[in-house]
């Protein structure tokens, strides 16, 4: 019985221990299978669109600084008619410097700063008629004169703008016509006109002071249409009797010195109080 017992455990023992075997080889052919299947690494996204990287702006070279004085014109589009130098009138015996330019234009046209500035002076003169004058960087001053029209914002003390209008064209004051009388100064020293206008000047070592201070010692006589009624009386000379004495002479027309505002000369300066700004000679 025991031995047959024996017989009996020893058989079961054998078929679990094949049973264990086999189970363990199957597992291990499932494992090994699954591992082959299955793909364990991390899951791939499909390649889209590359991103561009936007392209850098290019970068703008530095604005040069500002000007230091930019001068337009006072008539835009209209020329200088009767320019800076030595200029005789026909009711004159001798020449004298015409100390700006003259610019022709229609009545009513603007007249504007050529630069940004302080209005120092606005007014009436005898012989500039209505006239402004503004004072800019570097001591550098312009005058506007024979306007027909001061604009009412054009009082001394006021800052303006280059290129806005401080009057209009006239003929006030002793004139020939309907034109601007254009001058630029510094430290009273007239300066042609011509060597501004319409330039830019980066520093004050730029101003154009010693060309502009030159002129042509050569008289130029003027040639007009209208005579100033307050000039006729000069062209009639002495009178017809023939008796007439030195008192009967034009005297203005003989000297720099003329005691009156319409025949000023340059030398009128001395006889105006020191307080007193100069209006400088009619053009």
């Amino acid at each position: 019985m025991n031995s047959t017992v024996s017989a009996m455990l020893g058989r079961l023992r054998h078929c679990w221990l094949e049973a264990a075997l086999a189970a363990g080889v199957t597992l291990t052919a499932v494992t090994a299978a699954y591992a082959a299947s299955a793909d364990l690494s991390p899951p791939r996204i499909a390649p889209g669109p590359q991103a561009v990287a936007p392209a850098a702006a290019p970068v703008a070279p530095p604005a040069p600084p500002p000007a230091m004085f930019e001068c337009g014109e006072p008539v835009p589009g209209r020329s200088v008619n009767s320019p800076f130098g030595l200029r005789r009138m026909p009711w004159e015996k001798h020449g004298r410097l015409h100390e700006g330019v003259d610019i022709a234009a229609p009545v009513g046209m603007p007249v504007l700063a050529v630069a940004d500035g302080v209005i120092t002076r606005a007014g009436n003169s005898p012989s500039y008629g209505r006239f402004v004058e503004v004072k800019h960087v570097e001591g550098l001053v312009s005058f506007y004169a024979h306007l027909g029209r001061i604009d009412p914002r054009a009082k001394p003390g006021v800052a303006v703008l280059g290129g806005r209008a401080i009057g209009k064209i006239g003929s006030s004051g002793t004139s020939t016509g309907p034109h601007v009388h254009f001058e630029i100064r510094q430290d009273d020293r007239p300066l042609n006109p011509v060597a501004f206008i319409g330039r830019e000047f980066a520093t004050a070592d730029d101003l154009p002071l010693q060309t502009a201070a030159r002129y042509s010692r050569r008289v130029r006589v003027a040639h007009v249409s209208f005579i100033p009624e307050a000039k006729r009386a000069l062209m009639e000379g002495p009178r017809k009797s023939g008796k007439a004495d030195k008192e009967d002479r034009p005297r203005a027309t003989l000297t720099f010195t003329a005691k009156s505002a319409d025949t000023a000369g340059v030398e009128a300066s001395a006889m105006v109080p020191a307080a007193e700004p100069v209006i400088p000679t009619a053009g």
